[in-house]
């Protein structure tokens, strides 16, 4: 089962994301801010990361060039999920190394079928 792990400082939407991610058969790991998931990803392999932009702490563009940062162990892809839908948040985010832009409020088929395909299932 591949492990996927979601980084939101809201629990609803952190709820919402684990429930499809659940049922599209993924095992799911939560997290409040970069910080947080900085120090997971550290010490567990995940095989997607599920990345808020904006968060107290450490926000999703700093945790992903952050992990990024940190060599071919951490290459695992991430969506970054996000209210900001300006071309110019998405050029940030795949500069900052997210593979996937998705707006939020995210529908459900969008994030299931992104999350297979960047870890090779099937949408």
């Amino acid at each position: 089962m591949k492990q996927v792990l979601i980084i939101d400082d809201a629990t609803t939407v952190r709820m919402y994301h684990r429930q499809i991610l659940n049922e599209a058969g993924f095992a799911v790991d939560e997290c409040i801010n970069g910080v947080e998931a900085l120090e997971k990803a550290l010490s567990v392999r995940y095989d997607l990361f599920i990345v808020d932009v904006n968060m107290p702490k450490m926000d999703g563009l700093t945790f992903l060039r952050e992990l990024r940062a940190r060599g071919e162990v951490h290459q695992a892809p991430a969506i970054m999920v996000s209210t900001e839908a300006e071309e110019r948040d998405h050029e940030a985010a795949f500069a900052a190394g997210a593979n996937f832009y998705l707006t939020k409020p995210t529908k459900p088929g969008a994030l299931a079928r992104a999350a297979a395909l960047l870890t090779g299932g099937t949408p």
